[in-house]
């Protein structure tokens, strides 16, 4: 069945490796037949620093207001980030702050201490690339960057399940091992 499909970039570089995975899934997903946005966070125009405890007392700017109605358009969101520092970049936690609000993304019912998700009947996929090895990054870092957008972030707020593919190490990674890479990305979109 053909899905809404949004693809999220959160490296703030649009000629990083991030960037040709990102627009590999995007290709892979439209040729399986679903509808497709891009979603570049670098080239959105946001502050993407939560001012205040409130984050009601800042206006959204017009470019988080559409990235929400992206994310309430898709079916299916793609999120592809680099882990650096064992976390997500800043452009995509400033994005997550801003953009995911509570009345937005989740909300408290009076009286209750269990958040209510808002993004319900959407799934999700993380598409990691990192210079450490994947392994290594799971059994002894224990996946800090992938449980919070995960468990912490995306769950929290109803999209599930959340699939993620890491793939590494990239930094000493042949051209013939990202080709791999990529296709193991296009492989993902295509069984959607």
């Amino acid at each position: 069945m053909p899905k809404n499909v949004l693809v999220v970039l959160g490296h703030p570089s649009n000629t990083s490796f991030s960037a040709a995975l990102a627009d590999t899934y995007l290709k892979a997903a439209h040729a399986a037949g679903h509808t497709v946005r891009l979603l570049r966070l670098a080239d959105l125009s946001f502050d993407p620093i939560l001012h205040g405890s409130n984050p009601h007392a800042q206006a959204l700017e017009p470019d988080l207001l559409a990235a929400q109605e992206s994310i309430v358009w898709a079916h299916h969101v793609v999120w592809v980030f680099p882990v650096w520092w064992g976390g997500v970049p800043a452009l995509l936690k400033g994005f997550l702050d801003r953009a995911f609000t509570s009345g937005y993304a989740y909300k408290f019912n009076k009286g209750s201490p269990l958040p209510v998700p808002l993004l319900k009947g959407r799934t999700s996929h993380l598409v990691v690339p990192m210079d450490t090895p994947p392994w290594y990054y799971r059994w002894v870092y224990r996946m800090p960057a992938i449980q919070q957008m995960k468990k912490t972030t995306l769950e929290f707020c109803g999209l599930r399940p959340v699939r993620t593919l890491m793939l590494g190490p990239i930094i000493h990674s042949t051209p013939a091992q990202r080709e791999q890479m990529l296709e193991q990305v296009a492989k993902l979109a295509r069984t959607l």
